[in-house]
């Protein structure tokens, strides 16, 4: 085998001007052909690999910066919490009308900030139960409603795109009278 070329078996080929045995000249050169052929297929392979790489890599870049801001809206998920307990307590008093009205309007400009990123409200009350992105909490009999289905959101879930970032949290029914 050559030292340049651990491929190409070039001790094989016998020196210039040097002596053959009639016949081995086709051999050498059949010989070399095959190496040849074996060689271009590897580097196929190898610039497959190699596409599938980049492919791999530029997918995974995507998703980082697609997903980047879950931490921060995971956060901003509680401060939306916050200001609807606050819209919730301010509810039951009429002289707060103002105040509300205000906190009504923050929440309004997270929300739609929110979905600017992409970040949408996961549907619960009336679905059935899906674990991939519902969280049981509770399960009751409810007359009213078919088993598995939500008949209370405790928590609001949320989806960044595709991907979860908070379960809805849930009660869900066994059914009428179980």
């Amino acid at each position: 085998m050559s030292k340049e070329n651990p491929e190409l078996d070039l001790d094989a080929v016998p020196p210039e001007g040097g002596e053959q045995a009639p016949g081995s000249e086709d051999a050498t050169v059949d010989d070399l052909k095959k190496q040849v052929v074996d060689a271009e297929k590897r580097a196929l392979i190898y610039q497959a690999d190699l596409e599938n790489f980049r492919r791999r890599k530029s997918k995974e870049t995507q998703d980082a910066l697609k997903y980047a801001a879950m931490p921060l809206i995971n956060s901003l998920l509680q401060v939306l919490d916050n200001l609807d307990r606050a819209l919730a307590s301010a509810a039951a008093d009429d002289s707060a009308s103002s105040l509300r009205d205000g906190v009504e309007l923050v929440r309004t400009q997270l929300v739609d900030a929110l979905e600017a990123q992409g970040c949408r409200r996961i549907e619960a009350l009336g679905q059935v139960f899906d674990p991939n992105v519902h969280e049981a909490i509770q399960m009751q009999p409810d007359p009213q409603a078919a088993a598995n289905t939500i008949i209370l959101e405790a928590e609001s879930g949320f989806k960044l795109h595709d991907r979860v970032v908070r379960p809805a949290k849930v009660i869900i029914s066994t059914g009428p009278g179980n």
